[in-house]
């Protein structure tokens, strides 16, 4: 007979051979536990977030940055002032790639990582054997490595000059318009200095020590869940299914491609496929027996509700809901039933 989908017993079928390749289990809330501390089928990393403080922090000054230095001396006999003008600005020093700035009659000072007040109390500290009662004032124009570059994801993507006090992540992504609303359950990445870090948006949103302090340099991307599972068989809905959020039980996901067929579907034959790597295959209790499992769920018990509830899809997954005998049976009836009429009505 055509149908969408196999039964429960053709696909256990020789599952329960000693040399077989495929692993079924039986999910209830005792077995819970076990599956739970099994390793993940994927090694994505969802989360990986730095824990920085999220505390006022002055910007430092790095290589490509810009000091404008004024010097103001009122020594009739200065070196650097005449007595018509008390002050001598120097506008866009360029602080060089090995982190120095040259000022005159003091040569090349390390300025790179101190803020603006350090460097200005650094100078006017050299300075004092030229001009005694000299005063320094200093601005610093950030260079390329200190803006932060926000690529994709939000409403305008471009470059942010720091500012003095350097800006939290939540502050950034508000001054770029905010998360872009058409993407599916966007994860938050940040690149500095070589290094890779990802927060789940809600996350971020929800827990205060998570909005992190950025530095000059930082690189922030917002993505859209690229996550999915495949859904088959007698359910609404034959398709890849993205993840909307976060954590989908196998409840969710049932309830996200339509339920199951009320006229087809066998509320005791619904599985997930999944495939472990080899790495993860161990022999023991806190490992898969098997690379293919299939996980079974009774749907007409209490227990078994309940522990579809708390297992957890994961991606790659492939949700599948058997097909029930007894519709096959009720049309192999009505067929035999049929061609009885039809042959009784040639017969007379």
């Amino acid at each position: 007979m055509p149908r969408g989908a196999a039964l429960q017993s053709e696909i256990l079928s020789g599952t329960d051979n000693p040399e077989t390749e495929v692993q079924v289990f039986a999910v209830t809330r005792a077995s819970l536990d076990i599956i739970q501390a099994w390793p993940p089928a994927q090694s994505d990393v969802r989360f990986n977030w730095t824990s920085a403080s999220a505390a006022a922090v002055a910007r430092t000054i790095r290589p490509g940055d810009l000091m404008s230095i004024a010097v103001w001396d009122s020594q009739p006999e200065s070196l650097l002032t005449t007595g018509e003008q008390r002050m001598v600005n120097m506008q866009d020093v360029p602080v060089s790639a090995s982190g120095r700035v040259f000022v005159p009659y003091v040569g090349e000072l390390r300025v790179s990582g101190m803020t603006a007040e350090q460097a200005r109390r650094e100078i006017q500290q050299q300075l004092l054997a030229i001009v005694p009662d000299g005063q320094v004032q200093l601005t610093v124009t950030p260079g390329s490595a200190n803006r932060i570059d926000v690529v994709t994801g939000v409403a305008r993507p471009g470059r942010i000059e720091l500012p003095e006090i350097s800006p939290t992540i939540l502050s950034v992504i508000a001054e770029a318009g905010g998360i872009s609303p058409n993407l599916r359950n966007p994860l938050v990445r940040l690149n500095r200095a070589g290094v890779s870090y990802a927060v789940p948006a809600g996350d971020l949103f929800s827990n205060p020590a998570y909005d992190i302090q950025l530095r000059g340099g930082d690189r922030i991307l917002v993505e859209q869940d690229g996550r999915s599972y495949i859904a088959l068989g007698a359910s609404g809905r034959q398709e890849v299914v993205y993840f909307e959020r976060e954590h989908v039980s196998a409840l969710d996901a049932l309830s996200t491609i339509g339920g199951l067929q009320a006229t087809r579907a066998n509320l005791e034959g619904v599985m997930v496929l999944r495939e472990y790597p080899a790495s993860a295959v161990r022999p023991g209790i806190a490992y898969p027996d098997h690379q293919e499992v299939i996980f079974t769920f009774d749907l007409t018990s209490a227990d078994g509700l309940f522990a579809a509830e708390q297992f957890q899809i994961q991606p790659g997954d492939v949700v599948l809901a058997t097909e029930s005998a007894a519709p096959l049976i009720a049309n192999v009836m009505g067929i035999l039933r049929n061609a009885a009429q039809t042959s009784r009505a040639f017969t007379n």
